[in-house]
């Protein structure tokens, strides 16, 4: 029989937090599937590797961008922060690509607004009178127009 120590964790809280730190393994085989021959076979002791890995160094990036944050007195991790880590600890060769999908992101972020702003304007010029809802409920509820 085996004891267990007063807040120690057991085998089924190790295992619900490291599955909770790592990615999900059928993400990384599906990545890791792409770049191999397409008649070849992962093992999935290989895929386990690679998502400890690929958790821990995405964490570590993360950590260190967060650092930066925090000297900053900022509480959001943005892009640039992960694109300015990773120059730092010296992945230039991750650098330049997220910068440039970061960049095509954004550009795409921005046209969905655009468009967003349009959709609005023409439903405000098709739909000039907007109403709210004032009360506490809906028995004392009332429609007023906004100016």
């Amino acid at each position: 029989m085996s004891e267990n120590i007063i807040g120690a964790p057991n085998d089924h809280d190790v295992g619900t937090k490291e599955q909770d730190r790592l990615l999900p393994i059928a993400n990384v085989g599906r990545i890791m599937k792409q770049i191999v021959p397409q008649n070849a076979k992962i093992s999935k002791e290989a895929k386990e590797t690679m998502q400890e890995c690929v958790s821990e160094f995405i964490g570590f990036v993360t950590s260190e961008a967060s650092q930066k944050c925090r000297k900053e007195r900022r509480k959001t991790v943005n892009g640039d922060d992960i694109c300015w880590t990773l120059a730092a600890l010296g992945f230039d060769d991750y650098e330049v690509p997220l910068k440039w999908y970061l960049r095509k992101f954004r550009e795409l972020e921005g046209e969905k607004a655009a468009a967003n702003q349009t959709k609005d304007k023409e439903d405000d010029e098709r739909y000039p009178l907007k109403f709210s809802f004032t009360g506490s409920s809906s028995k004392d509820s009332n429609f007023r127009p906004l100016d």
